[in-house]
Parts: C-alpha cells; sequence; structure tokens
C-alpha cells in the first residue's frame, strides 16, 4: 500500500481506479477498504481472498492440489514448456505461440529468481487471507474472472463478488489466468464500461485501519510507591515515548486516557510493529505495558474514531498479559510475508462481542 500512494502522490493523483489481477488483488482490496477516498473505483481480475481450503471456505485448495500447482510453478518457472495440449497448458493459458511463451519466460527470468520464487509464492498466495477485508470495501467495485481458468478456479471470483458490497460480477470465456491472453477483448470490453461509467463521488465515514490500545501494567501500585508528583512525572516520559513510537511507524494518536494510548494505523504490520517498540521502549523507564491490536472497520467521528473494531482492540488489549502484544487472528492474517511472527494464545470469549475470538502473541 505505501509504494502505491507513493506513486500515486508522486504523479499528482487524488484519485484512481485500482486494477488488482492474481495475486496482485489482496492488496488491491485492501487498499481500497483503507483508502476509500483514494479510489475511484476497485477491478478485481481472476484473482481471490484465500486459496486454501478451509471449513468455512470449502471452494478453496486442497493442500495437494496446493502443493501441485506450487511445483508446477517451481518447475515451469522461467522455462519455454511449449504445452501440445490445453490440459498441459496450467499457469500458461492459450497462449502457445514460441514468441510469446519465449517472452513470458524471459520476463519471469528477469523478475524472480527461482529460489525467491520459492520463499515468496506461499506468501503471497496461499498462506493469503483478505476474507475480513471484503465487508469493508465500499468503493464500486467489477469482479471478473475466466469461466474455465486453469490456474485460480471462478469460484473465487464468485466468492468476492458475493462478499463485496454491491460487486457487479463478470464472467468472461476462456481459461486463460492473464488478463492480455485469449478473449482479451471480454475483458477490456468490462473494465472500460465500468471505468467510463458515471457515479457519484464516495463520501464515507467508515475506512478500513488498524487499532492499537496500550496501558501500562501495574499503573496503581506504581502511583501508591512512587507518589503523585513521581508518578506524574513518569508518565510525562512514558507519554512522549508512546507518541514518539506512534509517530515512527506512521500512526495517529486518537485518544490518552490516564496511562493508556489508542492509535490508529493505516498499515497491520505497523501497528504491530509500533506495539512491539512501545514495550521494548517504556522498560528503562521501569514500565511494562499490555497492547491489543485488531483490523476492521471503523467509522470516524472527526477526530475521533468508533466502530466494533475499536471496541474488540479494547477488549483484546485487556486479556494481553505484562509485556504482551495480543492481536485478532484478523492481525496475523493480515500481516503474513512480513517477518513477524506469532503465538497462539488459544481461543477467548470477548465481552460484549459475539462468538470466540483467536488470539496471538506478537514475537
Amino acid at each position: 500500500m505505501d509504494d502505491i500512494t507513493t506513486v500515486i502522490d508522486e504523479v499528482g493523483c487524488k484519485r484512481v481506479v485500482v486494477f488488482g489481477h492474481g495475486d496482485g488483488g489482496p492488496i488491491a482490496m485492501l487498499f481500497a477498504a483503507t483508502y476509500p477516498e483514494r479510489t475511484e473505483g476497485l477491478v478485481l481480475g481472476d484473482t481471490f481472498a484465500r486459496m486454501r481450503h478451509a471449513a468455512d471456505y470449502p471452494d478453496g485448495l486442497s493442500e495437494s492440489d496446493a502443493e501441485r500447482k506450487g511445483q508446477q510453478l517451481y518447475e515451469s518457472w522461467g522455462r519455454d514448456p511449449r504445452p501440445s495440449r490445453p490440459t498441459e497448458a496450467g499457469r500458461w493459458g492459450s497462449l502457445y505461440d514460441p514468441s510469446s511463451l519465449a517472452w513470458r519466460a524471459r520476463f519471469e527470468r528477469l523478475s524472480l529468481s527461482p529460489g525467491a520464487l520459492q520463499t515468496m509464492y506461499p506468501v503471497c498466495d496461499l498462506d493469503v487471507d483478505v476474507r475480513s477485508v471484503l465487508g469493508s470495501i465500499r468503493v464500486p467495485t467489477l469482479v471478473f474472472h475466466r469461466r474455465d481458468n486453469a490456474w485460480i478456479p471462478v469460484a473465487f471470483g464468485r466468492y468476492l463478488a458475493h462478499h463485496i458490497a454491491d460487486a457487479r460480477f463478470v464472467e468472461i470465456e476462456g481459461i486463460d489466468h492473464r488478463y492480455y491472453q485469449g478473449n482479451a477483448d471480454g475483458v477490456l470490453s468490462a473494465v472500460q464500461e465500468f471505468v467510463t461509467g458515471e457515479h457519484e463521488a464516495l463520501e464515507d465515514d467508515r475506512v478500513l485501519a488498524t487499532v492499537l490500545f496500550t496501558d501500562i501494567v501495574g499503573s496503581t501500585e506504581k502511583v501508591t510507591s512512587l507518589g503523585d508528583q513521581a508518578w506524574r512525572d513518569l508518565l510525562i516520559r512514558h507519554h512522549a515515548v508512546v507518541r514518539r513510537q506512534i509517530a515512527h511507524f506512521r500512526g495517529r494518536e486518537i485518544a490518552t486516557a490516564g496511562d493508556g494510548f489508542l492509535a490508529l494505523f493505516d498499515g497491520p504490520a505497523r501497528g504491530v510493529r509500533c506495539g512491539l517498540a512501545v514495550r521494548d521502549a517504556v522498560r528503562p523507564l521501569g514500565l511494562e505495558v499490555r497492547a491489543g491490536l485488531h483490523t476492521g472497520e471503523c467509522v470516524r467521528m472527526g477526530e475521533d474514531v468508533g466502530g466494533i473494531a475499536v471496541h474488540i482492540a479494547a477488549r483484546i488489549s485487556s486479556e494481553a498479559g505484562a509485556s504482551e502484544v495480543l492481536t485478532s487472528s484478523t492481525v496475523k492474517d493480515l500481516v503474513v510475508g512480513s517477518g513477524l511472527s506469532f503465538l497462539e494464545r488459544g481461543s477467548r470469549v470477548l465481552k460484549g462481542v459475539e462468538g470466540e475470538w483467536r488470539l496471538f502473541a506478537a514475537t
């Protein structure tokens, strides 16, 4: 998302239509939900919210299918396989002419080494799960998918269209995965009609964000042992430390209540890293904090924020132990590949929130 905002800022765009194809789809969905005021529209082509099968996602790939696809990708990467039958085409689709295959193979060799591919493919495809983001997408959305896509099943596209509010779904004839192959005219026609059609500019006070709550552990005991004046001095130093970390990780301080902070981040990984940095930065002061994070839909109310995501993050924070940065499974799923690690803390019932929530401690 930082790359996208950097580029559109540099070229002077205030609002853009974001086109997310294949494994570029999840980041496009996250961008549209996080920056609705900058997203004129969202086009999702032959992409997915999740690849792997789950109990609540029956259309996902089985472990054997996922492994087979990965192996096929690794073996053919940067090569010129010249498939002779459609059933052998796999990720190559119907574009069989030698010059096109040779171009694509060279493109892959110049883009990514086989070793880097084996590191990135599980992270960027198989481990991604942005289903929790779909309900927060409120920009005009077009989902198109090739009916017999040999690489990403059409059921993935139908799932997206069903779970994104008012999304338009276009099923296009063909087996190809890449939008410029096969029936490219069908793709161009659908996208052109969507992009050039008139619609009202988005005016919405809801946005996807990562909410961070922190507070000092054992503050009552500290006040008793230090006295009021020493405690006030320590709080001033604590607040300065926390604010430095929030600014460093490009968060926005929303509120300070006593010894606690509420901050908002447009990227979940930055929110988690901020929580970890705050935990480490206050230790030299003789303090321990607990932190809780959740990514969800927030309601902007002037300089303040509200909504269920804020409530959930507050409840998660109250479940954290001393020096623990506790997150929802939503946060964990959205930062896959970021280098952050998590320890499962089991399922909890959060006061005032329906169901059980799986929580994870960031490390």
